[in-house]
């Protein structure tokens, strides 16, 4: 299995390990070592170059730990949950949407709970661990709880997602977008979900990176200004309605699967042939790719259209490394509604339009008598009540009645009227809806080294893309001779200082340097050897095709630049 040999080479040569395994570990967290903290780091600044460069999108960086207010308008404390069971006998505790599946091979996730208990028993599902009978299902919050201050009286979780931390200052970032939709915001970093028994490795932990853009438009044009740059990319969908009807996923080019109401708009269908080019920027090819739209049973409570981005793996089956969503107004509605602040957009009109307005006239002379101190406030709340409403009101019971913060009041013809007024209206107030593309960026990086595994004759080696290698090129003298050591570590510091990162190794036969450059994914290796003291040339070998030539020392780093950066093919030098 490609999993396990992949993952060999990741913790022998220091990609990923367990964490804390000198305490036995602890289940759903995994250290990144010296070679994985850089493969990742330059993912996520792949990443950076697609959504901040290229889309002009802007980053921002919030607390990873946030209020309980916060999370109670997001619908984080009273949704986010997973379906619990547990065995009466060991102890043990399960996803039970997950043993069912596992069971019965059928996709339940975004049932009741009371429908999964009757599932497992109906099909006598119990425990895998020792047998025993599993309890009823009940949902269990994902969030780590904290407190907040010395005294502890504010309650706080740790962010399931970054998202939030975007929406929360919606003002401040209008503001700095001079008011004008669309605009994107993007955030990277850790979020926390105390999942339920995480078994599989980087694919399920507690502590992940996400890489999440928000993307805030006009909910009545969902078009894209660039996309007939992309109206012709071809994407792997796997559609709902093929998912309900057990039939394949099917190639569809961006144009037709809006066309046709495949994915609900241009700018949704932008974003999922975003993430495809990003997949095969960093190196994982299309054909073990998919994008699964959810099914009404897996809808997020926010979402109108939702579409997980999929890479196959021989352990796991097909996981989703992306998520791209509609959000809609929810998230924004709800912040507005428990903050009290409005989280609006004034859209002008390209033209301004004279309209007929009905408009309520109170009576001064016995409004202020009658209501006395409480008259400004309720005053102020008629502004924002239509005087239809009111005017219906009367018509149907006599009175209109309106409560203010927990006193109520009654309105009577004699001290409402109404008018109709000419008005000259120059845009409207909208709640923007949100394009959300979210990357699991652990997830990316087990897929990018599990596609990356290659086997060649007697080698096996990880095919690295040239952008994200974490060590750019290797430094061998062909023998461990003074004179050829002294160059080859000159030429190393020279490489360090043209910003390539860049390893010297003496150690072993020439074979088995070049064997270990390829485990870990290095693209080119330069050899300093005899030659090179007569004539200051060295030999650049390939490791895909193990291919060689012999270049000048003094071109050595330019063309290693452009190997690198994608401006230079090995077969032009």
């Amino acid at each position: 299995m490609t999993d396990s040999k992949v993952m060999n080479i990741a913790k022998k040569r220091g990609f990923l390990w367990s964490s804390f395994e000198i305490y036995s570990g602890s289940a759903g967290f995994f250290d990144y070592g010296p070679l994985g903290a850089i493969l990742k780091n330059n993912i996520i600044e792949k990443w950076r170059n697609y959504y901040i460069i290229h889309e002009g999108f802007y980053e921002i960086e919030s607390p990873t730990i946030m209020p309980e207010e916060a999370l109670k308008a997001s619908g984080h404390v009273d949704h986010f949950t997973d379906p619990m069971t547990e065995c009466k006998e060991c102890m043990e505790v399960y996803r039970a949407d997950h043993i069912i599946e596992a069971a019965i091979n059928e996709d339940v996730e975004g049932l009741e709970d009371q429908i999964l208990t009757e599932m497992l028993s109906d099909n006598e599902i119990r425990c895998p661990k020792c047998g025993g009978p599993l309890t009823h299902v009940w949902s269990y919050n994902l969030m780590f709880q904290t407190l907040i201050g010395a005294k502890g009286k504010k309650t706080g979780y740790m962010r399931p997602e970054t998202a939030q931390g975007i929406f929360i200052p919606f003002k401040r970032l209008l503001r700095f977008f001079r008011g004008k939709l669309p605009f994107g915001v993007v955030q990277i970093g850790k979020a926390y979900r105390n999942e339920i028994s995480p078994r599989q490795g980087v694919i399920r932990l507690r502590e992940f990176t996400q890489a999440e853009a928000e993307i805030f438009v006009d909910p009545s044009n969902k078009s894209h200004p660039q996309f007939n740059a992309i109206a012709d990319d071809i994407l792997t969908l796997f559609s709902a309605e093929n998912q309900i009807k057990k039939q394949n996923s099917e190639r569809v080019n961006a144009r037709k699967a809006v066309k046709e109401g495949l994915i609900s708009s241009e700018i949704l269908t932008y974003q999922l042939c975003l993430a495809a080019r990003f997949l095969s920027d960093i190196g994982i090819p299309s054909e073990v790719i998919r994008f699964r739209q959810h099914l009404p049973t897996e809808m997020a409570h926010y979402a109108i259209d939702c579409w997980d981005v999929e890479v196959k793996t021989d352990r796991f089956g097909w996981i989703e490394i992306i998520g791209i969503a509609d959000r809609t107004d929810f998230d924004l509605k709800s912040h507005s509604k428990h903050s009290n602040e409005d989280l609006s957009v004034f859209i002008e009109y390209n033209e301004p339009k004279t309209v007929t307005k009905l408009v309520v006239k109170p009576n001064m002379k016995k409004f202020g008598p009658l209501f006395k101190a409480d008259a400004p406030k309720i005053l102020s709340a008629l502004e924002d009540l239509k005087a239809s409403d009111i005017q219906k009101a009367f018509k149907n019971d006599g009175i209109f009645k309106i409560k203010i913060d927990d006193k109520s009041y009654e309105l009577s013809p004699e001290i409402i009227s109404f008018e109709e007024i000419e008005d000259i209206i120059r845009g409207e107030k909208v709640i923007p809806h949100v394009i959300e593309p979210s990357y699991g960026i652990d997830r990316i990086i087990y897929s990018v080294l599990l596609h990356s595994y290659a086997e060649d004759d007697d080698r096996s080696f990880l095919k690295l893309a040239k952008g994200i290698a974490p060590i750019g090129v290797s430094v061998f003298p062909l023998l461990n001779n003074e004179d050829l050591v002294k160059i080859a570590h000159s030429i190393r510091d020279e490489f360090r200082n043209q910003n390539i990162i860049s390893e010297y190794d003496g150690s072993g036969t020439i074979g088995r340097r070049y064997a270990r450059s390829d485990e870990i994914g290095i693209p080119f290796a330069v050899t300093v050897d005899h030659e090179t003291l007569e004539n200051n040339t060295v030999t650049i070998r390939n490791r895909d095709n193990l291919k060689q030539t012999r270049i000048p020392i003094k071109n050595i780093y330019n063309i290693l630049k452009d190997l690198l950066e994608g401006r230079l093919d090995f077969e032009d030098i």
